[in-house]
């Protein structure tokens, strides 16, 4: 098949792709191109434990980089490891070197004639009196600042996550995450949750202005 475009992703484990001994656990990564055409190519470089800081000490941005064409697109969700300052090479302060470092994702892909769409961080599973919380706060305020700052496209994806977990409630917002099956895992997701949440992100990016969906 001839790809139109290609939609790289750089993210965390509840982005990326698992191979099929890890299942039930996944990412959105994983499931995302069912939402679209099949002209769209999806490059899920999303690994775990990486921050927006550490995927680039890496050399991984500047592999897709490498790859990258003109008219491609770069969805970017960083902030949940970048927010454990328990592990200082990880962590970013969001106001300042989050900021920095999400700036190069912007640049890089613009110099490639690239289209960078930021997503902030998708919502885990922590809920006080029946209420979901943001637990990046920080992250997502400072994403979208930059985000207008730079004239990028954002997907607000805590908010859609947050509203999805409110609307189905908490017992069946448990079984999208890890945690239905370990008793422990807040944060991963299942496959039952991972696909939930690649159709969130699908349908926030046909709300952009952006070429990857027939139009009528």
């Amino acid at each position: 098949m001839t790809y139109k475009v290609s939609v790289f992703l750089a993210g965390d484990s509840t982005v990326q792709t698992y191979e099929p001994e890890h299942a039930p656990q996944a990412g959105w990564g994983q499931f995302i191109a069912e939402y679209f055409p099949d002209e769209v190519r999806f490059v899920n470089r999303a690994i775990g434990g990486r921050s927006s800081k550490t995927f680039v000490g890496e050399g991984r941005l500047n592999a897709i980089l490498e790859e990258m064409r003109e008219g491609d697109y770069l969805f970017v969700q960083m902030g949940h490891n970048d927010s454990t300052k328990s592990r200082p090479e990880r962590y970013t302060d969001p106001y300042t070197d989050y900021r920095s470092y999400l700036k190069l994702y912007i640049e890089g892909a613009r110099g490639r004639g690239a289209i960078p769409v930021l997503i902030t961080p998708v919502g885990r599973l922590h809920a006080e009196n029946g209420v979901f919380l943001n637990d990046f706060p920080d992250y997502c305020h400072a994403m979208k600042q930059l985000a207008a700052e730079e004239e990028v496209f954002l997907i607000d994806l805590m908010s859609r996550s947050l509203d999805e977990y409110a609307s189905v409630g908490v017992e069946e917002a448990r079984s999208y995450f890890m945690v239905s099956v370990n008793g422990t895992d807040h944060t991963h997701f299942t496959e039952t949750g991972a696909e939930r949440i690649a159709r969130l992100v699908a349908e926030e990016v046909k709300k952009l202005p952006i070429d990857l969906f027939p139009r009528a």
